[in-house]
Formats: C-alpha cells, sequence, structure tokens
C-alpha cells in the first residue's frame, strides 16, 4: 500500500561559491596564478592592476529593498516582468550607491602579507619528448614499405614514460587493424620491435626490467669490447641465467655458482648498477611527477632571534573591478533616471551587475584565503618555534591537525587543506608543511617526544650502519629501546617503510 508522510529532515549543501573557495585554498602558490589567469579571462568585469582599485557592496536592484517581494511573491514579480515595458525599478539609488560610495575597498593582499620584492618567474623547462626523440630516429631507417613505418611508429606510441613496452603484440597487431585498417603478423611486430631496441637511448622498448639491463649491457660491450670484459660477460651471465638471485641479493649462492670471490662478483654488480632502470628518463625530458619547482607559500626570517612570517604573494597579483564597467554603470544611470526600463536595459544591468559580482566575490575568496593561510602557519610557526629558531629536527613537537584547529578556531578539514602540497621557506631550507604534523610517542621517562624524531634516528642508525652486516628490524627495535624509545618491531618497520629503507636484505652489500 502507498501511503504519503510528512518528515523534516536538516541537511547541509555547500553552495557553488564555498566549494570554489574550498578549490583555492588547497591549491597551491604555484598553480594559483594559473587559476588567476582563468577567472581574468573568464570574467571581463575583474582585471588586474597596479594599485588597488575601490570596490562597493552593491544592493540588489531587484530584491534589495523593502518593497521588493520575497519568497513566493517572487514567482508573480517575474510573471509580471516578462512584458515588454517594465515597471519603474530602483537602478537611480543602486546605481548611485555604487558610483559614489568610496569608503570600502577589496584588496588582494594586506599589509604585512608579503615583503616587496621584484617579480620572479618560475622557469619553464623546454625540451622535446622521449617519444619525439624516438620518431625523430624513424627517419635514419630505410623501411620497406608503409606498412612497417606505421608498426613502428604503433610500437614507439605503446612505450611507457619509463622506457618500457608493457603491451602484448597481439594487443599491438589489434591496435594496427582498429586504428589504420591494416593487418600485420606477430612475427613482423616482434621483428621490427628488435629494430627499435636498437635505438637510442640503449634499453628502451623493452618489456621487462631483465631485457632492459641485458639490453643496455649488450650495447656496451659492442661499442668497446675491450673494455671492462671480465666483470660485463659475468654480469650478462648474471642477469641472464640468475636474475633472481641478482634481485634478492644472495651474493654467497652467486660466488659458489660461479667460484668467483666477493672482488670479482662487486666489479660485475658494479656494472649493472651502472645500467638506468628507467631509460626514458635519460634522454633529458623533465617529468612533473619526478623534477617540479617548488614556490614556496611561506617565508619564515629569523631577525636577531624573532621569527617573521609572510605570505609568498608573488603569484597573486592585485586584482579589481574593471574601470570600464564602472563608466557602463554610469551611463546606466545617466541614462535611466528618472523612467521606466525595457527589457534589454533589465539585461544588460542584469548581465553587468552578475559579472560585478562574480569578481568581488573571487576577490575576497583570494583575500579570505590569504587570511587563513596565515592564520594557519604562524600557529604552525608558534608551535614549533624552537624548530624554526634552530633547525633542530629534535626539538619539533608532536603535533597533529586538531592542535592547530584549536588554535585557530579552523574546522580540521580546512587546516588539512592548508597543510596539503604548501611549502614554508625557512633559513634551513624549504620545508613541506605537512611534514610538521606527526603522531606523539613516550620514552621510557615518560617524554613525549615526536614520531619525526624516531624517524631521524631510525635513518641516522640505518645510514651508519655496516652495508655487509645490515641491522634487522628486530636488531633496530633493540638500539631503539636502548636510546630509551620504546618502540615494537612492526613498528619499526612501518617508519621503515614510510622512510623508503628496504629491507635488510636487499641493503646488503659486497
Amino acid at each position: 500500500m502507498i501511503r504519503q508522510s510528512l518528515s523534516q529532515k536538516m541537511l547541509q549543501k555547500l553552495s557553488p561559491q564555498q566549494i570554489q573557495l574550498m578549490k583555492l585554498l588547497q591549491i597551491p602558490t604555484a598553480t594559483l596564478e594559473e587559476r588567476i589567469k582563468e577567472e581574468l579571462e573568464a570574467n571581463p568585469a575583474l582585471e588586474e592592476g597596479d594599485e588597488y582599485q575601490e570596490v562597493f557592496d552593491l544592493e540588489d536592484p531587484y530584491y534589495g529593498d523593502d518593497n521588493s517581494p520575497s519568497g513566493e511573491e517572487s514567482q508573480d514579480y517575474e510573471a509580471e516582468n516578462t512584458q515588454d515595458t517594465y515597471e519603474d525599478i530602483a537602478l537611480d539609488g543602486y546605481l548611485t550607491d555604487y558610483l559614489e560610495d568610496d569608503t570600502a575597498s577589496y584588496k588582494t593582499k594586506d599589509e604585512g602579507y608579503g615583503m616587496d620584492e621584484e617579480t620572479k618567474t618560475v622557469p619553464v623547462a623546454v625540451e622535446q619528448s622521449f617519444h619525439d626523440h624516438l620518431e625523430r630516429q624513424l627517419g635514419m631507417i630505410n623501411f620497406d614499405n608503409e606498412e612497417s613505418e606505421l608498426i613502428a611508429i604503433q610500437i614507439i606510441g605503446s612505450i611507457d614514460e619509463d622506457g618500457y613496452l608493457r603491451r602484448e603484440t597481439s594487443a599491438i597487431v589489434d591496435d594496427l587493424m582498429f586504428a589504420h585498417g591494416i593487418e600485420v603478423k606477430k612475427k613482423d611486430v616482434d621483428s621490427m620491435l628488435l629494430t627499435i631496441q636498437q635505438l637510442d637511448p640503449p634499453g628502451i622498448a623493452a618489456r621487462t626490467l631483465q631485457e632492459c639491463l641485458l639490453l643496455q649491457l649488450n650495447d656496451k660491450i659492442k661499442k668497446n669490447p675491450e673494455a671492462h670484459t671480465g666483470p660485463r660477460n659475468l654480469a650478462v651471465k648474471i642477469l641472464t641465467h640468475y636474475f633472481d638471485e641478482f634481485t634478492k641479493k644472495h651474493y654467497p649462492r652467486l660466488k659458489r655458482v660461479f667460484g668467483i670471490s666477493d672482488s670479482e662478483l662487486k666489479d660485475a654488480i658494479d656494472e649493472i648498477l651502472k645500467l638506468n632502470p628507467k631509460p626514458a628518463t635519460s634522454v633529458g625530458e623533465i617529468s612533473k611527477s619526478t623534477v617540479q619547482y617548488i614556490v614556496p607559500d611561506f617565508i619564515i626570517i629569523n631577525r636577531d632571534g624573532e621569527l617573521e612570517l609572510s605570505l609568498n604573494s608573488k603569484n597573486a597579483p592585485d586584482l579589481r573591478i574593471s574601470d570600464h564597467y564602472a563608466e557602463m554603470l554610469k551611463g546606466y544611470r545617466d541614462t535611466l533616471r528618472g523612467r521606466k526600463t525595457t527589457r534589454q536595459e533589465k539585461e544588460a544591468v542584469l548581465f553587468i551587475k552578475q559579472k560585478i559580482d562574480s569578481a568581488k566575490w573571487f576577490i575576497d575568496a583570494i583575500k579570505q584565503r590569504q587570511d587563513t593561510l596565515y592564520r594557519t602557519m604562524y600557529a604552525i610557526m608558534q608551535f614549533q618555534y624552537d624548530y624554526f629558531l634552530t633547525g633542530d629536527e629534535k626539538r619539533s613537537k608532536p603535533m597533529i591537525l586538531k592542535d592547530i584547529a584549536e588554535i585557530t578556531g579552523l574546522d580540521i578539514s580546512t587546516v588539512s587543506r592548508v597543510a596539503n602540497s604548501k611549502f614554508v621557506q625557512t633559513e634551513f631550507g624549504t620545508k613541506r608543511l605537512k611534514d610538521f604534523f606527526s603522531e606523539s610517542m613516550q620514552t621510557a621517562d615518560g617524554d613525549e617526544v615526536s614520531t619525526l624524531q624516531v624517524k631521524n634516528i631510525l635513518n641516522d642508525i640505518i645510514s651508519r650502519e655496516n652495508k655487509k652486516k645490515p641491522y634487522s628490524d628486530e636488531k633496530l627495535m633493540e638500539m631503539l629501546t636502548a636510546r630509551g624509545y620504546n618502540i615494537a618491531r612492526r613498528t619499526v618497520a612501518k617508519y621503515r617503510e614510510q622512510l623508503n629503507i628496504p629491507v635488510a636484505r636487499l641493503r646488503k652489500e659486497l
């Protein structure tokens, strides 16, 4: 049976402006410049200027006064105004308030938010791509027919950013059929693959790491057959027949199989370690995922024992309302004063108002972003004052998002957005903001220390270990316990993985 019932619900919805503000808050300073350029292109009422422009609170000319309709009456109001001639609207007062009030101003920067420095631009690296480098070399190959050239182009296009061909031959055959309508055999693709693998850099188009290293090693032997003959030939045998033992560093077994000494095995291993496991990176293409120009969002300066914080606002230009749009409003004030408005005139004023309101909101959002960033970073600086003063990581305190949220009065999610992808420039280097957040642990003396301090000590111990006999996680736990840090073995393993340090077996060297 179908029944009707009434229920009350409380829902919280974010407006588009709030969503955009959160996005502005999350992006770093380096990306903010592009976001501002997008807004400048989309909104003609917003422009960039050297001086601050006076911008004023606008009252809605249709719903802003006491006689304006609201709620259900607004529907009747809209219906009335679909006629060709409209009732006189209070444009005169609206325009006058906007054009004559010069008490308020909107700025993208407040005083003290940044030092007056010369404008600096981030260098942009312009280099040929890895695939372009390979395609240029195709001009030096004499193809038997057009079909062979299409196969070569398809293979190159299937090589990933590391330089590997991870697609099956059958998949490339299908791609050629769908993309070019040609039917080729697997042996034709395999034959062309051998040709592509001879291109520069050595090791490209390999299907596995083992094949990649062998291609590079054989290329070295071919180009200089008289150099390092013994170690290179031994390295080829190791990679060909005992690759698994090599990756797992089972050195005693390798010495026993080949009947060689430690020094002979070390020379062969050194030849392998000189090879590039990602040959595409040697071309010179700068990958965004591995190489970045870091633009600090905050700058902390130590002036005679006192820390000064400023926002890096180079990429946040001064924004203002367009003078042209202000002149347009002046024209409408003079023209429409004391008479009824037409549909076209109303639409023109609504368009101008929409663009100006959007520009005002964006300027306010930029200002609010800077205010939130400054408040959050100032709280972090005060919380970690000893570290920023001395640069001694042992003086960093345990700090979580909740601590800063309570100090600033901001929501935890807001603090998280500020800390994400932001950097602070100090006299000890540029640091990632989220690295200052860490849990706490208790020492044997009952003191609370940051887990960052424990990780630093763990990293220091491993860096000083004898690589011939690296410490196991159990041994590392005992050494940390002896220093007063009560820590479990699984926690040691977790911290080691977070530091990107392999297990003891993989840290072993000859």
